[in-house]
């Protein structure tokens, strides 16, 4: 693509994998998404089977009551929303995706690097919910066959990994037929997840004889905590499911580009986040304490929870409709950013295919190896630590649009190969790499460095505040516009 023949209305993205430019700006009439797809996006990134077990062993871990743990999902899910639509604006507005986005504040050049990290956690989060999903096709085909796990290797029997084999190779055959694939089966997929795990939490009512939700008062109150206990719980809780959603933070607008108006995407984000934050913690926490209740267990995987009921008509029920959501999810959330990021190291080169090929070589070896990688970091530090490390990255992305450049940009100068007002020095804004750098490096540590574990529950605001102000410090003064 030359500056010369390049006409941002009339460049736009491929709606087929097919076209090679996944990064050229969406035209007006592909600006197609109500506030409902908006909020579909919300829904199965929230009902996925890695998101069910995050936010029950956030119960579990921090020792604080299902009250508690509820109140704070419900701030994070209120934090995230206003979060992500500020970074939704411009890829509305413009039409761009996160990497050309991402051209404004760190440069031509200098956008490939946190174009690429997200890239890489995109690819990772890709392989891990591969790797969830597969376990929802193996309980489908335990419930149907009645065959065990068989022989295990890296953790998984032999039925795991047919599953999960069959479940990378389905993600790919949906990315094959282009987005409208991907939209239809989002909204297909969504609704059923609250459907079954309302029917799941009626069969644990009934395995307990009624009593699950007096028993569970138990749990919830937590009579055993302190203050302190449920305060710092609480804020570990809050900034642990900001973490989670760290990466669609930052890219929302390889999202937001498809909306049809500003007020659409708020809307959506508005329903989405809150709404489902709330029903499916509430769900997700009730079923967790009800399998307490009845298997005296704590279980923080459904699909475990499932297989527990002997039920094979739930089984079948459940398996097809957490693999639905889970893969959903992973192909809007983890997939599409995944393949913008590494077209972006050369768009001229890497096509829309290419790159997915590229992305699903990666995920099959990273789905493989979760189980032995999480035994050792656990998911709180999983997440924490992902989100650490791009929080500076959405700080520097804010302070660039909307306090430097006012909301304004020149959509062809992000397209040039080089030259115009992105350019900066070869490509690259100084300001922008160094400010990364230090708020990352801080942001981390606050993680895995004892000393700074008290600031650990707030790593990814510390990250994007601290990434912001050192940019808005070392920035120039007045970029024109």
């Amino acid at each position: 693509m030359t500056d010369a023949s390049f006409d941002p209305e009339r460049v736009h993205l491929p709606s087929s994998p097919h076209d090679s430019d996944p990064l050229a700006p969406t035209a007006p009439y592909e600006q197609t998404w109500g506030w409902f797809a908006i909020f579909n996006i919300w829904a199965n990134d929230i009902q996925s089977l890695f998101g069910y077990s995050l936010v029950a062993s956030l119960f579990i871990s921090y020792g604080v009551s299902g009250w508690t743990a509820f109140a704070a999902l419900i701030v994070a899910g209120l934090l995230v929303m206003g979060l992500v639509t500020l970074s939704g604006v411009a890829g509305q507005r413009y039409g761009i995706p996160y990497p050309v986005l991402a051209r404004a504040s760190q440069g031509l050049q200098g956008a490939k690097l946190p174009a690429i990290l997200r890239a890489i956690v995109a690819v990772f989060w890709y392989g891990v919910q591969v790797y969830f999903a597969s376990t929802a096709l193996a309980l489908l085909i335990r419930s149907v066959t009645g065959l065990g796990a068989g022989g295990t290797f890296l953790g998984l029997g032999t039925i795991d990994w047919i599953s999960f084999l069959l479940v990378w190779a389905f993600h790919i055959v949906i990315f094959w037929r282009g987005m409208n694939w991907v939209e239809t089966f989002l909204n297909v997929a969504g609704p059923f997840v609250y459907a079954v795990m309302i029917g799941l939490l009626i069969v644990l009512w009934i395995k307990s004889d009624g009593q699950l939700w007096t028993q569970a008062q138990t749990i919830f109150a937590n009579p055993e905590g302190t203050f302190w206990t449920e305060t710092s719980g609480f804020v570990a809780i809050v900034g642990t499911m900001v973490s989670y959603f760290a990466a669609v933070l930052i890219n929302f607008s390889d999202f937001s580009r498809y909306a049809k108006s500003t007020r659409a995407m708020m809307l959506g984000n508005l329903a989405g986040l809150p709404l489902n934050m709330v029903l499916f913690s509430a769900l997700a926490l009730l079923t967790t304490a009800g399998a307490a209740v009845v298997y005296g267990e704590a279980l923080t995987n459904p699909t475990e929870i499932v297989a527990r009921t002997d039920s094979v008509i739930l089984g079948i029920i459940a398996a097809i409709t957490f693999f639905a959501a889970t893969v959903g999810i992973n192909l809007v959330a983890n997939f599409i950013p995944a393949v913008n990021g590494i077209a972006n190291l050369a768009p001229r080169h890497i096509s829309f295919r290419m790159a997915g090929a590229i992305t699903s070589g990666f995920a099959l070896v990273i789905g493989g190896l979760w189980v032995s990688f999480i035994a050792d970091v656990g998911i709180s530090g999983f997440v924490n630590t992902l989100g650490a490390t791009l929080a500076p990255l959405y700080g520097i992305m804010i302070a660039d649009y909307f306090l430097l450049r006012r909301g304004r940009l020149d959509k062809a100068d992000l397209y040039r190969a080089k030259g115009g007002r992105y350019q900066y020095k070869n490509g690259w804004n100084d300001a922008a790499l160094i400010a990364f750098v230090i708020a990352a490096v801080f942001s981390v540590a606050t993680v895995w460095v004892p000393v700074l574990a008290v600031l650990s529950g707030y790593a990814w605001i510390f990250g994007a505040l601290l990434g912001g102000l050192l940019y808005r410090i070392l920035a120039p003064s007045r970029i024109v516009l």
